[in-house]
């Protein structure tokens, strides 16, 4: 499905949909250049699953976890050099706690990614800053 957004808020409230289409360990496997939105999705994403509070990038931190109807495990893995140091962090340990997986820079650890993995791919229009070309595949009921 190919979606266009207009602005950060229009992104989240996409994130807060697909929240509704997931369940206890879905994968949510971002492809998007630097401030294109992800962290934004995964906002929306947050307060689709209940999840309170702040949602910040983990990009110092690899993961950041956030409790709510389903707890949600927002990775970013750009620092990460393959997927064995995904592994090293305990993604199976992730992936077996009934939660969401969300992770940005998906691209780097692809071969740990599972076979039903919703993929979320955000690009920027020409000539249009904030305006954002989102394509999500993998998820039924949207």
């Amino acid at each position: 499905m190919e979606y266009l957004s207009h602005s950060e808020e229009e992104t989240e409230a996409l994130g807060a949909r697909l929240a509704g289409a997931l369940h206890g360990g879905s994968v949510v496997a971002y492809e998007g250049g630097l401030g294109m939105g992800k962290t934004a999705f995964t906002r929306g994403l947050a307060r689709g699953l209940g999840c309170p509070g702040r949602v910040t990038s983990p990009t110092f931190t690899i993961v950041n976890e956030y409790e709510g109807r389903l707890p949600l495990f927002h990775f970013d893995v750009y620092r990460l050099e393959n997927s064995d140091a995904l592994l090293d962090i305990g993604w199976d340990d992730y992936l077996d706690r009934g939660g969401v997986c969300a992770v940005e820079w998906s691209e780097t650890i692809a071969d740990a990614l599972p076979a039903d993995t919703v993929f979320v791919r955000i690009r920027r229009c020409e000539g249009h800053d904030t305006w954002r070309e989102i394509t999500i595949e993998g998820a039924d009921g949207l």
